[in-house]
């Protein structure tokens, strides 16, 4: 069993900075790209950025110059470091990633369950 384990959202203030972490553990036998996706209350959800194996990133033009993608392959983690929050970044955070299972079976679009970031004064 695949897991994806986000954690250290929270309540930031505006300006502030936070850092999630999504942590892949189970079977993998390797996890290709990976990224962070967003979904606010009465919105689609939404790409933030995502970063692949080899380590080329794309961000949202949204959140471009304010936050940062990064992995590291030898613990299975992203991370999603966040600086000069606005309210508009309010959203729950998943974390998103395609992998191989032991087999080379592919798995792709796996989800975590979201972790909750509020921007507010």
């Amino acid at each position: 069993q695949v897991q994806l384990v986000e954690s250290g959202g929270g309540l930031v203030q505006p300006g502030g900075s936070l850092r999630l972490s999504c942590a892949a553990s189970g079977s993998i036998a390797r996890l290709n790209a990976m990224g962070w996706y967003r979904q606010a209350p009465g919105k689609e959800r939404e790409l933030v950025a995502s970063i692949t194996y080899g380590g080329t990133i794309n961000y949202a033009d949204s959140v471009k110059d304010r936050f940062t993608i990064s992995r590291d392959n030898a613990k299975n983690t992203v991370y999603l470091q966040m600086n000069s929050l606005k309210p508009e970044d309010t959203a729950v955070y998943y974390c998103n990633a395609d992998f191989f299972l032991p087999g080379w079976v592919r798995r792709p679009d796996y989800w975590g369950q979201g972790t909750q970031v509020t921007v507010s004064s």
